[in-house]
């Protein structure tokens, strides 16, 4: 696994100069924040060796890299879902090589579905916490030591530090944000709302299939970790409403301004 890591690296590194102070990985219908970057370096998925490509919708499938909130970042115009066909160690190897090029911070956007009462479509939701749903994780198998111990605690795998600081900008500039517990499952079927009831008397606020894969990996590698949910929709049963991809990436259209706004406050003060 090092080796394909490094491999990639290097056609990476011999596009971008330096090592990016932040990692961001954009979900579905977010991707127009990758507009905003300036001074831009693009690279296609299909020209990294070992890079999985995108195939959902709404996701460009391209790195994109350049200055944004006055630092140096490197953007995932789009990111890999197990849903997608692809084994975890595909889902997460971008983040492993984010790890493995010493980037210190990493911030994970996802659309969700709304599970707690009070949540709204284009609620901005600050993950404090997870729930695995999948079935998976990341890093079972041998452990590599130059990628992170065995053994990693979780109790901090989303950085208190960063959630303040996302609370802090997010006052600056009027923007409503809450913090909640995100759920993740497999995929590519919507929940049931059996599953969503579920996952509501379990603690979860809102529920996607993402998220979770690249976070374990992000704190594995020692990365600083910050994840803001954008609520696309009311989950599987809290309406007569059947849900939709399209009504997802409409409302993830909506809400990109906002989300834009809180990632560069933060990155501008990381």
């Amino acid at each position: 696994m090092i080796k394909k890591i490094d491999e990639a690296l290097e056609v990476i590194k011999s596009k971008i100069g330096g090592v990016p102070d932040v990692a961001v990985v954009l979900g579905s219908g977010l991707g127009g924040l990758a507009e905003y970057i300036e001074d831009k370096v693009i690279i296609p998925y299909e020209e990294i060796p070992h890079w999985p490509l995108s195939t959902a919708p709404g996701h460009a499938g391209r790195l994109v890299a350049g200055k944004f909130g006055g630092k140096s970042v490197v953007a995932m115009q789009g990111r890999l879902h197990v849903y997608e066909g692809y084994s975890m160690d595909q889902v997460v190897f971008p983040v492993r090589v984010f790890a493995r090029w010493g980037i210190g911070h990493f911030i994970a956007s996802n659309a969700s579905g709304g599970i707690g009462y009070g949540l709204m479509p284009g609620d901005m939701v600050l993950i404090h916490d997870h729930i695995n749903m999948m079935g998976k994780n990341p890093l079972i198998g041998p452990n590599i030591p130059e990628l992170g111990e065995r053994f990693p605690d979780m109790t901090y795998a989303y950085n208190r530090d960063l959630l303040d600081l996302a609370e802090d900008v997010a006052r600056s500039h009027n923007l409503t944000t809450r913090r909640g517990v995100y759920v993740a499952f497999t995929g590519p079927s919507y929940e049931t709302p059996a599953e969503i009831r579920m996952a509501r008397v379990l603690g979860a606020d809102v529920v996607g299939m993402s998220t979770v894969p690249e976070v374990l990996i992000a704190h594995h590698g020692g990365m600083k970790v910050l994840a803001v949910s954008c609520v696309a929709n009311y989950a599987a049963g809290m309406t007569s409403n059947p849900l939709s991809e399209q009504e997802v990436l409409d409302e993830m259209a909506k809400a990109a301004d906002d989300l834009t706004t809180l990632v560069a406050g933060v990155i501008e003060q990381i």
